[in-house]
């Protein structure tokens, strides 16, 4: 049995959507992306070396021990837990955009470590994303990494998690600007801003000379093509639709069939 069930794709592939309805079917313990404390997922978490504690006054470094689990040498501190000038200053750690990617991929791969040791072999959970996309934002996006190194990542990450049986359901999108420009009234100018910023101003980005909302679907077409061949070569179990935004019911009817849900 598929013990880990996860959705990747594009943004407004409909992972959301389709991984509820998973767990929904599956009686499946859910966690969205950037939903709280993600089991696999460090999603708003700085971390300090022993070195960048000592940086922090005596009062601060009794506050975040307290809030702090110690790790790699280090101290993973969720940087929800404080407020004000002291978030303002963990930010500045945060593990996704600020760690350099050596200190980066084993806190990662530790945290899909400890999910795996964790988790309750009688029941099923269901992510949506975390396997594909965030690897990929890291090492493509922001680092400027060529596919092996993307995909040497994300291999690592299916051998931990290959004793939880995982399946991959992969939402795959023939016209990627439609898509987004589909759904720009939904999720506003703001969240467009701030995606264009991200994939056109990261190495990957700049390497590309991307700029503007052409840049943005640019760089989604090279990750979707390098996130599918990376699924295909992983050797975890899956299935891509093509579209399947143009026929949900059939969709829904092929994951049901290959899921046993």
């Amino acid at each position: 049995m598929n013990r880990l069930i996860i959705v990747e794709g594009l943004p407004c592939s409909g992972k959301s959507t389709v991984s509820k309805y998973i767990a929904d079917r599956a009686g499946a313990v859910f966690y969205d992306e950037g939903s709280g404390e993600h089991p696999a997922d460090y999603e708003f978490h700085a971390y300090l070396s022993e070195r960048d504690i000592y940086t922090f006054s005596a009062g601060e470094q009794a506050l975040i021990r307290q809030q702090a689990t110690p790790t790699h040498g280090g101290y993973i501190v969720p940087i929800g837990a404080f407020s004000g000038a002291m978030c303002d200053r963990l930010i500045q750690y945060k593990i996704y955009d600020f760690l350099p990617w050596e200190t980066e991929r084993p806190l990662m791969l530790g945290k899909w470590e400890e999910f795996v040791k964790s988790a309750d072999k009688n029941k099923r959970y269901v992510f949506n994303c975390v396997l594909l996309q965030n690897p990929m934002c890291e090492t493509m996006m922001r680092f400027g990494s060529d596919r092996q190194v993307s995909f040497e990542h994300i291999k690592s990450i299916c051998d931990i998690i290959r004793p939880m049986e995982p399946f991959v359901v992969y939402l795959k999108m023939s016209n990627i600007r439609a898509a987004i420009e589909k759904a720009l009234p939904e999720r506003g100018n703001e969240w467009l801003d701030g995606v264009i910023n991200y994939h056109c101003g990261g190495a990957y980005g700049k390497a590309n000379h991307l700029s503007g909302f052409d840049g943005y679907i640019a760089a989604l077409e090279e990750r979707q093509r390098r996130e599918t061949e990376i699924l295909t070569a992983s050797g975890i179990e899956h299935m891509i639709l093509d579209d399947p935004c143009n026929d949900w019911e059939r969709a829904y009817a092929q994951m049901a069939g290959r899921l046993r849900i």
